[in-house]
């Protein structure tokens, strides 16, 4: 693949040593998930959400945590329950007895990066409460609009397995998330690793002694960066095939919109940024695809009894595409 010799190439010497310092400080507290580290990165660099799934155990709310304290920003925490109400989300407007008004008090979801924990523990009305922030990045309360932040981001975590008492997000709602990202088991390996460092009583790393590595205008700046990122007609092409393939698979019910297409290639320039690159190749856009099809594809009936994932599918799809030269 050729980079663009025409286009002034990105000066990435004064990132590179950062993002090296994010990996290195995540992995002294996470052991293993560099695929998922790797993922949540792209997705907050490609300004985008990102609802994070697996079972308990394999450090998702961690992961989101560490994350945003590496981050130089703001970072609130929302703990969806059954009993959630909206305004427990977003806030409420309280008269004030001394100035004779209503005074708006902000909720939780005002804040750069919020960590919603167990989404899909609230019922639909709190849900919904997110459709619009998460969307437009404001949110309107008694005709009101009050605007986010510009790096404002939405990381959710989810259960697959303990579904009672937990409400199925909306495919509304989940189509707003740029990436599903799926937290595996460790391995062998990684599970000794992190049973020596427990029997060894090492002295973990506290998230409140984690310092920031990336300031709030760096991290603008990188997403400023995506726009330069050079991404050949050839590839644009690859990305349209590949979403065709989920509207004409036989295992698809319902295939991926374009925005699936556009979310593609800038998590694709995202990716090829964080392995300091100015330019897209076939593997970036393999690497972030799964992650975002995944979610969006509804596979029919047949291909549900044959014990068949929206994940698999998207993986098959993929191979189904022939790659650039």
């Amino acid at each position: 693949m050729e980079e663009n010799n025409q286009n002034p190439r990105i000066d990435l010497t004064q990132f590179s040593e950062k993002i090296a310092r994010l990996r290195e400080n995540i992995s002294d507290i996470i052991v293993g998930q560099e695929q998922a580290v790797d993922l949540v990165l792209t997705a907050i660099l490609a300004n985008g959400h990102v609802l994070i799934e697996g079972v308990p155990g394999v450090a998702k709310t961690l992961l989101a945590r560490l994350i945003a304290r590496l981050i130089d920003t703001r970072f609130s925490r929302i703990q969806f329950t059954p009993d959630l109400m909206p305004s427990d989300v977003l806030g409420t407007t309280v008269f004030n007895m001394k100035t004779q008004e209503f005074d708006f008090h902000r909720g939780p979801v005002f804040a750069d990066i919020v960590l919603v924990d167990e989404i899909n523990r609230a019922p639909a009305k709190t849900q919904a409460a997110l459709f619009e922030v998460m969307e437009e990045r404001q949110v309107t309360i008694d005709g009101e609009t009050h605007r986010m932040g510009d790096v404002y981001t939405v990381i959710a975590t989810q259960n697959p397995v303990e579904q009672e008492g937990t409400y199925k997000l909306p495919e509304a709602q989940i189509d707003r998330f740029l990436m599903k990202i799926t937290m595996d088991y460790p391995s062998i390996d990684e599970e000794v690793k992190i049973l020596e460092r427990h029997n060894e009583n090492a002295a973990f790393v506290r998230l409140e002694e984690v310092q920031p590595v990336i300031s709030h205008a760096e991290l603008l700046t990188l997403r400023r960066m995506l726009a330069d990122v050079f991404v050949e007609s050839s590839l644009l092409r690859y990305i349209a095939a590949i979403v065709q393939q989920t509207r004409q698979s036989k295992a698809v019910f319902l295939g991926a919109s374009p925005r699936a297409s556009v979310a593609m290639l800038q998590a694709s320039k995202a990716y090829a940024l964080l392995q300091g690159r100015d330019f897209v190749t076939p593997d970036d856009i393999k690497s972030v695809t799964p992650a975002i099809l995944q979610h969006r594809l509804i596979l029919n009936a047949e291909a549900e009894m044959e014990g068949h994932t929206p994940l698999k599918v998207a993986q098959r799809l993929i191979e189904k595409v022939e790659v650039p030269k």
